[in-house]
Parts: C-alpha cells; structure tokens; sequence
C-alpha cells in the first residue's frame, strides 16, 4: 500500500520517496491487518476490564477451567504465590476480545496479564518473574499480595 503510493506521481522525486520512507515505521502487512481488527466495542470491554481489576488475566478459558495450557501455567503461577481471586477474561468466548486484545498491547499471544493497569506479559514472561522472584516482589509490592510475616524460629 505505502510501496504504491512512494512509486506513484505525488511524490516525484527520489528524495522525496526516500525521506517518506525514512519516517515511516517498518510494518508489515500482517501488523497492517492487525491494527484495523480492534473495535470500539472491544476496546472499551478492554479498557474496563483493565481498569477496574487490580490484576486481570486475558486467557484461553477461565480461571477455574483453563483452555490451553500457556494459560493454565500462568493461573498455576498465580495460584503457587497466593493469589485467591483471579480475575479472567475468556477470549474464546468473543472473536473480537480474542484479536483486540493482541492489538491492545501489541502482543501477539493469549494469556495476558495486567496488574494495577500496566501490561505485565505473557506465560513466558510470568514464568520468568516466576523464576528469578519479581513476579512476587511485583505481586507485594502492588498489594495483589499481603507482604508476608516474618516468621518465628
């Protein structure tokens, strides 16, 4: 699309084309799809959602009955710190959430997790935070966790 408009007569000089293509972003056509896929209708579900809940999960699925197993592994993670009340979004269950959800973020994969509003990643990401202790450092120090005693000897 871009490619024709650089070739056509509106921009008629070499320059011209090249300091176009100087500013314009590498994007593909995948991404070019991508970004018209979210609507209104989703992105307010979205927007919501995010907002209301201290921590949200977009999965494959619920808490209670995970779809796939990357969204199972991040309840699983979850749940091994403490967390009792996950809150989840079933993409499965709305076609646009499904696909606007990725847009939101610009993250190509389900399960997504947002705590205290702010994008924190996929199952790979948890599972790292998981693994080197931010994932509980984070989940106390946002208060989706109480810190945890000292306990007595």
């Amino acid at each position: 699309m871009f490619r024709s408009l650089l070739k056509s007569t509106i921009l008629r000089t070499g320059t011209q084309r090249a300091q176009l293509l100087q500013r314009l972003p590498a994007i593909t056509a995948h991404q070019l799809i991508a970004r018209r896929l979210i609507t209104d209708r989703a992105k307010s579900i979205i927007d919501d959602a995010v907002k209301d809940n201290d921590m949200v999960v977009f999965m494959k699925g619920t808490p209670d009955e995970p779809m796939c197993g990357f969204s199972r592994a991040v309840i699983q993670i979850l749940q091994m710190h403490g967390v009792d009340q996950i809150v989840g979004v079933d993409c499965l269950q709305d076609p646009e959430i499904r696909e606007g959800i990725k847009e939101y973020t610009d993250w190509p994969t389900i399960p997504q997790v947002y705590i205290k509003g702010e994008f924190v990643g996929g199952c790979d990401v948890m599972v790292q935070m998981h693994q080197s202790g931010e994932l509980h450092e984070l989940l106390v120090k946002e208060k989706i966790l109480s810190e945890e005693p000292d306990q007595e000897k």
